[in-house]
């Protein structure tokens, strides 16, 4: 934060050349500023390049109010409170104005009264920019009194005013947020009765409060979030303040797996410790964003409630959190995340997304498993042969020499906490298996290629080449899925997915 300006009174200020300008202006010239000269307008904000970034610049150039319309974790919030590195870096008021007063322009009776008093001689103070940012989550409990203000009996008993003295009131959050930016989120679950004092504010300048009629020009750029689910679930907007609000801008999710990886890697904070000891394959942050994507499109999530881009983020800590545990557990120092470490994002899924009837009566450690599988099935044939193209038993399959060991009765458990040598001792002792990777990625490392035999088991088992099960003390087998179809029930450390 660099120096506030060396300016105390009235008089300084003046002669400084300082001139007012309202809160929308100022946006407006330095976001032109910024434009022009080239540098980002939001920093950190990935995948609205070009669509909702533009929006919200053309808003602001119009000086208008704005609404940012979408579903949980599209960075709504956070575009919002960028908005404050628009602001000029300080901006002066008069001393010990609780309503931020411009101090050519003051708008409440203390300052007013202050400036006529002392004239040239009235103290200016500065406030920086990050200080002219306020936020109020919308719930039902939210007040009048909360927003715009109400009559302070102990302010007037303690001045010995009265009620019809306009010093008694106490003013809220909106009147304080003077040459800020206000912003309401999810306004949807504000009740209507407060949406409806918000009107006078936005367009009118007028502030009702007790029996008081103000005429207070509060210079304030609102900006609004809201979750279309609200608009039909929980709560609306009513039509009268939906018509004041200017621009409304639709936010949306990743488009791309590309995009989405990058935001869940500028998110995530991963311990140094972790990202010395633990390595991964791409494919495994590929799977991250895949489930996200097929939540997105599964029949046993409420599409309407949206899959926040919070579940990418927490699983991708869960997933290196789990390579760490299984890591010291065994004792070793380093390791590589494996297929089974996706174990360790069911609990990053189950809390991040609302289910429909039928995935409740599943349970969403039921569909967590579902959606693991089905990005593990999506992303399997971008690395082998598509399994659907070949017969099961036809001998031109990369899969035969694999299905037909299982078939013989053979099976193999590998278990959570298996430790690194192990690990890939199991892998290796199935026949073909190192072949089909070998053949289909051949340039793959020697770590990569133990992963992807992994990846290889379980995409063989998305796709009914083999029976997948859950072993109760941690872990997955693989056996023939006709011999699992048969047996009369999983064995005794068996749990069919």
């Amino acid at each position: 934060m660099s120096n506030q300006p060396n300016i105390t009174t009235l008089a300084e200020l003046k002669s400084s050349g300082y001139k007012s300008r309202s809160i929308k202006e100022e946006l407006r010239q330095n976001l032109l500023h910024r434009m022009r000269s080239g540098k980002p307008v939001f920093s950190g904000i990935l995948g609205y390049e070009d669509t909702v970034i533009p929006d919200v610049e053309r808003a602001i150039l119009s000086k208008h109010n704005m609404i940012l319309l979408g579903l949980r974790g599209q960075a709504k919030t956070r575009m919002a409170r960028q908005m404050v590195e628009l602001l000029d870096e300080w901006m002066p008021i008069v001393a010990g104005s609780e309503l931020n007063d411009d101090p050519l322009h003051p708008l409440s009776r203390f300052a007013r009264d202050l400036v006529q008093e002392q004239g040239d001689k009235t103290p200016i103070a500065w406030v920086h920019r990050s200080e002219r940012y306020t936020e109020k989550l919308a719930t039902p409990d939210v007040s009048i009194a909360d927003l715009i203000g109400d009559a302070d009996p102990i302010k007037a008993a303690t001045l010995k005013l009265p009620y019809s003295d306009d010093r008694v009131i106490h003013f809220g959050l909106i009147p304080r947020s003077h040459r800020s930016i206000f912003v309401i989120n999810e306004l949807p679950d504000l009740q209507a009765r407060i949406q409806v004092a918000l009107f006078n504010i936005l367009q009118e300048g007028d502030i009702q409060i007790r029996g008081f009629k103000l005429r207070l020009p509060l210079d304030i750029q609102f900006v609004f979030t809201a979750n279309p689910e609200d608009y039909t679930n929980r709560g609306s907007i009513v039509t009268p303040l939906k018509d004041r609000i200017d621009s409304q801008i639709l936010t949306h999710y990743p488009k791309t797996l590309e995009i989405a990886q990058e935001i869940t890697a500028q998110e995530a904070h991963i311990p140094e410790e972790q990202k010395s000891a633990i390595t991964a394959h791409p494919l495994a942050y590929t799977l991250i964003e895949q489930i996200a994507f097929e939540a997105r499109g599964s029949e046993y999530v409420d599409s309407k409630s949206g899959v926040s881009a919070r579940l990418t983020i927490s699983a991708f800590e869960n997933l290196h959190s789990a390579a760490e545990r299984r890591a010291i557990v065994t004792g070793e120092t380093t390791t590589a995340v494996r297929v089974g470490d996706f174990w360790g994002v069911v609990p990053s899924i189950t809390g991040k997304v609302e289910l429909v009837y039928e995935g409740e009566q599943e349970g969403p450690f039921k569909v967590a498993q579902i959606l693991i599988g089905k990005a593990i099935r999506t992303q399997f044939t971008n690395y082998f042969p598509d399994p659907e193209s070949f017969k099961r038993s036809s001998s031109d399959s990369p899969y035969l020499k694999i299905t037909e060991w299982f078939r013989k009765g053979n099976a193999l458990d590998i278990l959570s906490n298996l430790d690194n040598a192990a690990y890939e001792q199991a892998l290796y002792s199935i026949p073909g298996l190192f072949d089909l990777v070998k053949k289909h990625q051949p340039k793959a490392s020697t770590q990569d290629q133990i992963f992807l035999m992994e990846f290889a088991l379980h995409g063989m088992a998305e796709f009914s080449l083999l029976s997948k099960y859950q072993l109760e003390r941690g872990g997955t087998g693989f056996k023939d899925l006709f011999q699992s179809m048969f047996s009369m029930k999983p064995g005794k450390d068996e749990e069919e997915f």
